[in-house]
C-alpha cells in the first residue's frame, strides 16, 4: 500500500490483499457530497481488485462516469432521507423527522431482515456506511463487520432539530445512536463535527475527487480565454429556479452554473453546464465559487485552493465546523443571503479573488481510508480495544446537543479549534469571568461622559473589548473572528457611544402562569447582555463593503443599520446584520407586524436580528419614533441561550436601553419592559408572557422582583432573606419559548379560560331568573343565594386566569374542562381562544386540564411562597419553601413541559436532600424546580446559604455528568437590572 505524504492527489492506488473481498457500501440518500466523496474511497477498493455494492439513492452516473468496471455494483435503494431541504438553502427540520420516521422506522423490521438476507447473499467481507445507522446493525445481525467513513453523523444532525419539533421524536435520535454503536470504528474526515455515539475513531485526510483535466484544458472547451475571470455557481443540484440577472457579475465575469433546469433562461455572462458534468475539473478552472457549504464543495475548494463565497444553510449542523475550517485556511467569505437573492454579488466576489487560500495538507483521504477498510475486511485490528464498550448517547447530549461552547462544557472538538486564538479565531471574543485587570486598565482608552459602572466586572470587561477593537487593524494580518473584524469597523471612535447592560433572570416561581396573570417572583442573574450603540449620519457611517455597494445600486446614502453580535461562532448563526432603515417603512407608516415578522424569518441564520432591529420598529410602531440617522450595534451577551434564563429579554432589553439613550427618550423601565414583549410576541414570533423582559429591566441585584402580571404590575421588591440561598442548574436541554410544547400549552391554557368563561355565562343566564344555576346535578343552590351572581359576573368576563380561586376552580369548572380538545373541536364550539400571540390550528390536538389548572394554582402557591420568605428563620420554612417548588416542578410535568435532564437534576436534589448523614445540622438543599418555559432549560434551587450547600450543588453537578456526559453551568449571584444600571456615555479618549 502506498500512503502519499502531504501534497499527495488521491491518485495512488490500493495493493490488492491476497484474497478477494466483498464490500457492501452505504450511503445516506442527503445530497451528491456523501456519493462523491464515497466514489473515491470506491475507486481505490475497486481497482485492487474488488468488488463493491454499493447502497445507495444517488444518480448512477456519479459513479459510472469514474468507474467503469464489472467490480462495481449498484443497488438502488433508499434507507435513510438525510434532511429534507424546502429550498436549496433551508432545511425543514419536521419534515425531515417525519420523512426519517416513515423512510427508516415504520418499515424498520423488514428492512433490518431484507439487509441481513442481501448481506449474507452477496457473501460480504465488510459493511462500509456513510452514514447510513441501519446498515451499522443490520451488519451486526449478520455477524459481519462495520466501518463508518463520515466527518457528522445523524444523531448528531438530528438532535437539534428534535427541539424544534417536539420531543415525541427523540427516540429516532436514540435509535441511530443506538445503530452508530454497532459499528466497530469511525473513519473521521477533517472538518469533522462531534460524534460521541462512535467508541472509536481514526482520523483520516481530506477524501478529494482526482481531477482529469487542466485549467486551461477546461477553458478552451467553454471557449473561455485564460484572462477571463470565472465564478461557479454550485448549489449541489439545487440552483431553485432563481432568476440570474446579467448585472449580478462584475464587467468582464462569467457565471458557470450547476444544476440548471433545461427550461432555465440564462443571461449570456452566465454558461449552463450539463447535469452530468465533472464538478472538479470546473472549479479548478474557475477563479472563485458561490454556493452552499458541504463536504463535497468544501473539500474540493481546499484542496484546489478555490476561494469559496458560500451562503448559510439554515439547521444543517454540519455547516459550522466546515465553515471554520474554510476560514481557517483563508478560503471562504460568507455572502448575506439577501444579498444573493438580490444580486449584490460584486463585492463578495471581487473580494474573493483578493483570498490566497492556503491548505497544505494531505488529499489522498480516499486512498488511506480504502486501506484500512481493506486490512480491516482481511482481519486486521486496527483498534486496541480498550474502549469496547458501546458508547450511547445519554439524553442530556440527546436533546441538547447545541452548537454554541459553553462554561462546563464537555465534549470533543476538532484539534484546530483548540489551538490559539492567534492561529484560528474561532474563540470567543470576549469571557467575562476572566477579567484581572484593574479597572482602569479595562477601560483607560475610553472617557465616560454620563452614567456609572456600579462596580461590574463584566462592565469593565466590555469596554476592555471596545478598546482592543479601537486599536485593532482590519487589514492586519493576524487571524480574528469575522465578528471581531465587522466590529473594529462598526465605530467612529472618536464619536460618542452609548452602552446598556440588561440581565438574564432566574424564575424562582411563577414560570408559564406570568400570561395568566400570575404573580411571579424572579431574580436577576449575575451574566447579562451589553449593548453599545452609535447614532451617524447616514454619509458619515462606517460601512461594510457591501453595505455600500447596497447604497450606489439605491443611488446614495440612506440610514442603514449595522449589527455585530458578539459569540456567533459559538452558535449557528451569522454574526453580522444590516438593514435599510427604509425596510421597515410602508410610505410613511410603518410596516405592519406580520410583514416585520416575516422580514426576519426569511433567512433563519439572521433570525436573531428581530430581537435586536426588532426594538427599532416596535419603538416607530407604537411611540412614533422616527429614526433619520444611521446606527451601528454591536452586541455582546455572557447570558447563555436555551438555558431557560432569559437569553432573549435579555438582548431585548439592552437593545432598547441602549437606542433610547442614544436618541434621548424617557421610558421607565416598566413601559420599556412590555415594548420588549411586543418585540418578543410581534416581532420574533415567541408566545411568552412579560415576566422576562420585567425582570431584566425592572430587577435589582439580590431581590426577587414580585409581579403581578395583569399586565406587568411590581407589587416589590423582596429580599432575600440572608440565611436562604437560589442556584440554577442547566440541564443541557435545550429550551425554547419559541417550541412547539411552550406554545401549545398556552393555546391548552387559553382554551381552558375560554370554557370557564363560557361555563360562567351559562349558568349566569339559568341563575338570573332564580339565582340558582344548574351547572351540575349535585350542586349546592344555597351556595349561589347571597353572592352567586355576582361571583359568576366576574368569572364570566374574567380576563386572567390566575383570578379564579382555586376552591371556585374545583367547586364549580374542574370536572367539565377535558383533558384533551381537538384543535377543531374547539373551534366549532368556542369560536376562538382569544390570545392574540396563538393560533389554534384545528388539525391538532392540545391537552386542556393540566395547562388550565397550573396557573390558578400556581398563582397560589407563588403567595405562598413570597409570604413564607418573610416567616421566621427555621427548618420548617425552608422546608414548606421547597416543597413549593416541587408542586410547581410536578405541574409543568402534568402540563408536558418537562424533560429526563430537568427531571433527573429535581431527583438529585430530593435525593441528597432526604438521605440519611451523620452530619449535623440537617440538610442543607430544600426544593427543585424547572424554570420559564420549560421543556428543559435550568432548574431553580433553593437551600441554605452555607458552605455545605455549595458543596452539595457541586455533587450535583459531578452526578449529572456521570449519568448524562454534561457538566451542568452554575448560575449564582444577582446583578442590577437595566432600569438600576441606567446607561453609559463613552467616547474614546483623545490620543
Amino acid at each position: 500500500m502506498r500512503v502519499r505524504d502531504g501534497d499527495g492527489d488521491g491518485g495512488g492506488e490500493v495493493t490488492a490483499p491476497p484474497q478477494h473481498l466483498v464490500f457492501a457500501y452505504y450511503i445516506t440518500g442527503h445530497g451528491f457530497g456523501h456519493a462523491t466523496r464515497a466514489l473515491e474511497v470506491v475507486r481505490h477498493l475497486v481497482a485492487a481488485g474488488h468488488d463493491v455494492h454499493v447502497v445507495t439513492a444517488a444518480p448512477e452516473f456519479v459513479f459510472t462516469t469514474e468507474i467503469s468496471s464489472p467490480c462495481l455494483h449498484i443497488r438502488k435503494v433508499l434507507l435513510d432521507c438525510g434532511a429534507v431541504q424546502a429550498d436549496a438553502l433551508t432545511v425543514d427540520r419536521l419534515a425531515s423527522l417525519e420523512k426519517y420516521h416513515q423512510t427508516a422506522v415504520v418499515p424498520r423490521e423488514s428492512i433490518l431482515k431484507a439487509e441481513v438476507e442481501w448481506l449474507n447473499s452477496i457473501k460480504a467481507d465488510l459493511v462500509v456506511s456513510d452514514v447510513v445507522p441501519v446498515a451499522c446493525r443490520a451488519a451486526a445481525d449478520a455477524g459481519i463487520r462495520s466501518v463508518c467513513v463520515t466527518n457528522f453523523s445523524w444523531d448528531f444532525i438530528y438532535a437539534e432539530y428534535v427541539v424544534a419539533a417536539g420531543n415525541h421524536h427523540r427516540s429516532i435520535v436514540w435509535q441511530i445512536a443506538e445503530d452508530y454503536s454497532h459499528c466497530e470504528f469511525l473513519l473521521r474526515l477533517p472538518g469533522y463535527c462531534p460524534m460521541p455515539a462512535f467508541r472509536d475513531v481514526i482520523d483520516v485526510p481530506l477524501v478529494v475527487r482526482r481531477l482529469h483535466k487542466s485549467r486551461s484544458e477546461v477553458r478552451k472547451e467553454l471557449g473561455i480565454a485564460d484572462a477571463i475571470k470565472v465564478v461557479i455557481f454550485n448549489f449541489g443540484g439545487q440552483p431553485a429556479g432563481w432568476e440570474l440577472k446579467r448585472e449580478w457579475l462584475p464587467d468582464g465575469w462569467l457565471c458557470l452554473v450547476c444544476g440548471a433546469s433545461d427550461t432555465q433562461e440564462l443571461p449570456p455572462n452566465f454558461i449552463k453546464l450539463a447535469k452530468d458534468a465533472y464538478t472538479p475539473d470546473l472549479m479548478a478552472a474557475s477563479d472563485c465559487m458561490l454556493g452552499k457549504i458541504g463536504y463535497g464543495t468544501v473539500s474540493e475548494a481546499l484542496a484546489y485552493k478555490l476561494p469559496f463565497v458560500f451562503v448559510r444553510r439554515d439547521y444543517f449542523n454540519e455547516e459550522p465546523f466546515l465553515r471554520n475550517m474554510l476560514e481557517h485556511y483563508q478560503c471562504g467569505i460568507e455572502m448575506i443571503r439577501r444579498d444573493l437573492l438580490t444580486g449584490h454579488w460584486k463585492p463578495y466576489l471581487l473580494r474573493a479573488i483578493t483570498l490566497q487560500p492556503c491548505y497544505d495538507g494531505p488529499i489522498n483521504g480516499g486512498e488511506v481510508a480504502a486501506h484500512i477498510l481493506q486490512d480491516t475486511a482481511v482481519g486486521k485490528k486496527y483498534i486496541s480495544g480498550k474502549l469496547s464498550g458501546a458508547r450511547r448517547l445519554r439524553d442530556a447530549i440527546v436533546l441538547g446537543y447545541q452548537l454554541q461552547r459553553a462554561p462546563g462544557r464537555d465534549v470533543g472538538i476538532p484539534d484546530w479549534y483548540s489551538l490559539s486564538e492567534k492561529e484560528t479565531g474561532v474563540r470567543q471574543a470576549l469571557t467575562y469571568h476572566d477579567f484581572n485587570g484593574s479597572a482602569e486598565s479595562s477601560f483607560e482608552d475610553f472617557e465616560i461622559l454620563h452614567g456609572d459602572m456600579q462596580g461590574l466586572t463584566d462592565t469593565m470587561s466590555f469596554l476592555k473589548s471596545l478598546s482592543g477593537l479601537a486599536g485593532n487593524d482590519p487589514r492586519s494580518p493576524e487571524k480574528q473572528t469575522r465578528e471581531r473584524t465587522a466590529a473594529s469597523v462598526l465605530f467612529d471612535w472618536e464619536e460618542e457611544i452609548y452602552v446598556a447592560r440588561a440581565p438574564g433572570r432566574l424564575d424562582v416561581m411563577g414560570g408559564i402562569a406570568d400570561y395568566s396573570g400570575s404573580l411571579v417572583l424572579q431574580m436577576p442573574i449575575r451574566e447579562a447582555c451589553h449593548v453599545a450603540v452609535q447614532r451617524s449620519d447616514p454619509s458619515k457611517q462606517k460601512q461594510w463593503k457591501h453595505t455600500q455597494a447596497r447604497q450606489l445600486a439605491n443611488g446614495g446614502a440612506v440610514p442603514v443599520l449595522q449589527i455585530v453580535s458578539f459569540g456567533s461562532e459559538l452558535s449557528n448563526r451569522a454574526p453580522t446584520f444590516d438593514m435599510d432603515l427604509s425596510d421597515f417603512m410602508d410610505g410613511d407608516k410603518p410596516i405592519s407586524y406580520d410583514k416585520a415578522k416575516e422580514y426576519f424569518s426569511l433567512d433563519p441564520s439572521q433570525k436573531w436580528a428581530a430581537y435586536v432591529a426588532g426594538t427599532i420598529f416596535v419603538l416607530m410602531t407604537e411611540l412614533g419614533v422616527r429614526f433619520t440617522d444611521s446606527m451601528s450595534i454591536l452586541v455582546s451577551s455572557s447570558v447563555p441561550e436555551g438555558k431557560g434564563v432569559s437569553s432573549s429579554a435579555s438582548v431585548e432589553v439592552a437593545s432598547m436601553s441602549a437606542i433610547a439613550a442614544a436618541y434621548g427618550l424617557n421610558i421607565a423601565p416598566r413601559d420599556l419592559a412590555l415594548l420588549c414583549q411586543k418585540v418578543e410576541n410581534r416581532v420574533v414570533g415567541a408566545p411568552c408572557g412579560v415576566m422576562d423582559q420585567m425582570a431584566s429591566a425592572c430587577g435589582e441585584a439580590n431581590k426577587l422582583l414580585a409581579m403581578v402580571c395583569q399586565p406587568a404590575e411590581v407589587k416589590e421588591l423582596v429580599n432575600i432573606p440572608t440565611h436562604i440561598r437560589f442556584w440554577g442548574l442547566d440541564s443541557g436541554i435545550r429550551h425554547s419559548v419559541g417550541g412547539t410544547d411552550y406554545g401549545s400549552v398556552r393555546v391548552g391554557t387559553y382554551m381552558g379560560r375560554k370554557m370557564i368563561k363560557c361555563a360562567a355565562s351559562d349558568l349566569l343566564s339559568e341563575s338570573l331568573p332564580s339565582c340558582v344555576p344548574t351547572l351540575s346535578g349535585d350542586t349546592n343552590p344555597e351556595e349561589y343565594e347571597e353572592h352567586g351572581v355576582d361571583l359568576l359576573k366576574s368569572e364570566a368576563s374574567m380576563e386572567y386566569l390566575c383570578n379564579l380561586p382555586p376552591h371556585r376552580y374545583e367547586a364549580v369548572y374542574a370536572k367539565n374542562i377535558p383533558e384533551v380538545i381537538t384543535g377543531d373541536a374547539f373551534l366549532e364550539k368556542y369560536g376562538d381562544h382569544n390570545d392574540v400571540v396563538t393560533q389554534v390550528d384545528p388539525k391538532r390536538s392540545y391537552c386542556v386540564k393540566a395547562p388550565t389548572r397550573h396557573p390558578i394554582y400556581e398563582n397560589f402557591r407563588v403567595e405562598a411562597f413570597k409570604s413564607l420568605l418573610t416567616a421566621a428563620k427555621t427548618d420548617g420554612q425552608l422546608s414548606a419553601l421547597g416543597e413549593l417548588t416541587y408542586q410547581c416542578h410536578y405541574s409543568y410535568n402534568a402540563c408536558g413541559l418537562g424533560s429526563d435532564g430537568t427531571d433527573r437534576l429535581v431527583n438529585l436534589v430530593q435525593e441528597i436532600q432526604h438521605r440519611k448523614t451523620s452530619r449535623a445540622g440537617g440538610p442543607s438543599l430544600f426544593g427543585a424546580k424547572i424554570t420559564g418555559g420549560g421543556s428543559g432549560g435550568s432548574v431553580c434551587v433553593i437551600g441554605k446559604n452555607c458552605l455545605r450547600s455549595s458543596e452539595e450543588i457541586l455533587e450535583i453537578q459531578r452526578r449529572y455528568k456521570a449519568a448524562t456526559g454534561y457538566l451542568p453551568i452554575v448560575f449564582e449571584g444577582s446583578s442590577p437590572g437595566a432600569g438600576k444600571f441606567g446607561y453609559l456615555k463613552i467616547r474614546r479618549r483623545s490620543a
